[in-house]
């Protein structure tokens, strides 16, 4: 059995914070002393069958744990995790903050797991939306090399966080009761959320690209060791609580027939792949489950060595709680991590 190892959690009492705790509990990881921290806001949390207040972060309690999971603002990360690290102290970051960052390595453990090495003690965990296309496509890129993807996402509300799934929940009250979709005065969203969709995640840039939409052409690049790969997507915001859902259009430079795809995807370490048509995974079916999920692969008629996949994962899950904790056993089952003395 493992020894336990004192651990920290930045951002506890918030909505990835919560499903990292039940994961931690449910796959029974050792964790000896356990610090639970927010923004100092008044919230317990709980673990292990006990209740704990959340304080404020500090680095010298904070330094005394052996891992420390950060989900909370890039703000915090950046105080924090690279300080953290440099003292000898696992950190696993779920924040954008050092993603792209070249001394950082982005991890997804069935996709990239040799990137955990000894001497680098903050990980970076990546962006919620193109976990399920780096999971899914992983073995195929490897077989066949895709040198263009161009992607259509449908991302849930709870990627926005609490607040986002508040926006859509009253609108949805509003509607039910008046027969009409409010404008909030108070809202999340550019636009309404509730029986509507909108093609911007994040800001856009001035060649009219969104936060989003960058973000997952860079970070798949560095998760898949893959500068040249070419990557356009449009990033949708759609009404659903919880479960990111992908279109993906692959190029290829390699040859493949379909029989080949399938057994690739089929062997996919992390990917439940449906091979029947009518078999395609959607949100409410990845709720709280691990992994990915894809279906309906398919050829494309637009380009040769083109093909078509649907991808759903739980954003709140893989995308994040999830992730981080997998990356926490992987140090773990490295030898990695250090225990309670």
């Amino acid at each position: 059995m493992a020894e336990a190892i004192d651990i920290a959690v930045v951002g506890a009492s918030g909505m990835v914070g919560g499903e990292l705790l039940r994961l931690l509990e449910s796959r029974r990881f050792p964790v000896g002393n356990f610090l639970p921290c927010n923004s100092g806001k008044a919230a317990s949390v709980s673990f292990g069958g006990k209740k704990y207040p959340c304080r404020a972060p500090e680095f010298q309690e904070l330094r005394k744990c052996g891992l420390v999971f950060f989900v909370s603002t890039d703000e915090v990360s950046a105080r924090f995790a690279k300080r953290l690290a440099a003292a000898g102290v696992w950190c696993v970051d779920d924040s954008s903050r050092f993603r792209l960052d070249k001394t950082v390595p982005l991890v997804i453990p069935e996709v990239n797991g040799g990137e955990l090495r000894r001497d680098r003690r903050l990980i970076a965990g990546p962006n919620c939306t193109i976990t399920g296309a780096a999971v899914a496509l992983k073995r195929v890129h490897d077989k066949f090399r895709i040198k263009e993807l161009r992607i259509a996402t449908y991302q849930a509300v709870s990627g926005a966080g609490v607040k986002g799934m508040a926006q859509l929940e009253e609108e949805l009250k509003y509607y039910f009761r008046r027969g009409e979709v409010p404008a909030l005065k108070a809202k999340k969203f550019p636009r309404p959320i509730a029986f509507n969709l909108f093609p911007q995640v994040g800001r856009f840039d001035g060649n009219g690209v969104s936060e989003e939409e960058a973000k997952v052409a860079a970070e798949l690049k560095k998760i898949w060791s893959s500068p040249s790969l070419r990557i356009s997507s449009t990033a949708v915001r759609v009404p659903v609580l919880r479960g990111h859902a992908l279109s993906v259009w692959a190029a290829t430079r390699r040859p493949w027939t379909l029989a080949a795809l399938r057994t690739a995807l089929a062997a996919t370490p992390g990917l439940d792949f449906r091979p029947r048509q009518s078999d395609y995974p959607t949100p409410l079916s990845v709720v709280r489950t691990a992994g990915v999920k894809a279906g309906r692969l398919r050829l494309s008629a637009a380009a040769p060595r083109e093909f078509q996949l649907w991808i759903v994962s739980d954003n709140l899950y893989k995308g994040a709680a999830l992730n981080s904790v997998e990356i926490a056993e992987r140090l773990l089952a490295e030898g990695f991590v250090r225990p309670v003395a």
